[in-house]
C-alpha cells in the first residue's frame, strides 16, 4: 500500500471525499491534524479552527493511553483497559487535572480569547492526521455532539479497522483513505512525519 507523502498530501486526497459537505466548520485536532485540515479547508473555500484534545496518560507510562479530554468536554475514558490496569477514574484525577491545564494553554496559545466557532445546526468536519487507538478523536466527537451539530463526519486519511469501527458509532459519517490490516502506527503510512510545534499550528491557521 503506497505511503503519503505528508499531510498535506493526505489532506488533499481526503478533501476530494468531502467535498459535497454543506458550508461546514473544519475542527483540526492539534498538532498533526492540523496540516491535514487546511487543504480540505482551501478545497473546501471555508475557515478552520482548531479543537484541543490530550491524552489522559497511564502515570506510570503516560504513552499508554487510558482516556482523553477535548476542549469543553469531560473526560472520556478507556474503561476496560482502566480495568485491566487495576484503576478507576478516581484514581488517575491528578493526571486529568494535569492535562486540562496543558490542554487550557494550548487553547490559548492556538485561539487566544476567541471561542469555538458556533457549531449548532451545523455540519462540523473533525480532522485529525490518523486513527490508532482513537481515544482524543473519541472524545473530540463527545465534546462536538454536545454542542448540537447537524451533523459530525469524522476525516482521517488512515486509521486500525477495529478503531475506524468503533468511531463510526461516534459520529455520523467517518471517512477514512485507508484502513490497513498491518496497522501498527500512524507514522508508518507517511513518508514524511515530522513532529509539528505550537509555531507549525500558528502558521498553518494563519494560512487557513
Amino acid at each position: 500500500m503506497d505511503l503519503f507523502a505528508d499531510r498535506a498530501e493526505a489532506g488533499t486526497l481526503l478533501a476530494e471525499r468531502l467535498r459535497d459537505a454543506h458550508d461546514p466548520v473544519v475542527l483540526a485536532l492539534p498538532r498533526g491534524g492540523v496540516a491535514v485540515a487546511a487543504p480540505i479547508a482551501r478545497r473546501l473555500g471555508v475557515s478552520m479552527d482548531v479543537l484541543v484534545t490530550r491524552k489522559i496518560g497511564y502515570p506510570p507510562t503516560p504513552e499508554l493511553g487510558v482516556g482523553a479530554i477535548a476542549e469543553g468536554g469531560e473526560p472520556v475514558f478507556d474503561v476496560p483497559l482502566l480495568h485491566r490496569l487495576g484503576l478507576t477514574p478516581e484514581s488517575v484525577a491528578g493526571v486529568v487535572e494535569q492535562e486540562r491545564h496543558e490542554l487550557a494553554r494550548r487553547v490559548l496559545a492556538y485561539r487566544g480569547d476567541r471561542p469555538l466557532p458556533p457549531l449548532e445546526g451545523r455540519e462540523v468536519i473533525v480532522v485529525d492526521d490518523g486513527l490508532a487507538t482513537g481515544g482524543t478523536a473519541r472524545a473530540a466527537l463527545r465534546a462536538v455532539r454536545a454542542h448540537k451539530p447537524a451533523k459530525v463526519t469524522l476525516a482521517v486519511p488512515v486509521g486500525a479497522r477495529d478503531t475506524v469501527g468503533s468511531l463510526r458509532r461516534e459520529a455520523d459519517e467517518v471517512v477514512v483513505l485507508r484502513t490497513p490490516l498491518d496497522f501498527r502506527a500512524v507514522g508508518q503510512w507517511y513518508e514524511r512525519f515530522d513532529q509539528l510545534s505550537d509555531a507549525d499550528v500558528l502558521e498553518l491557521l494563519g494560512g487557513a
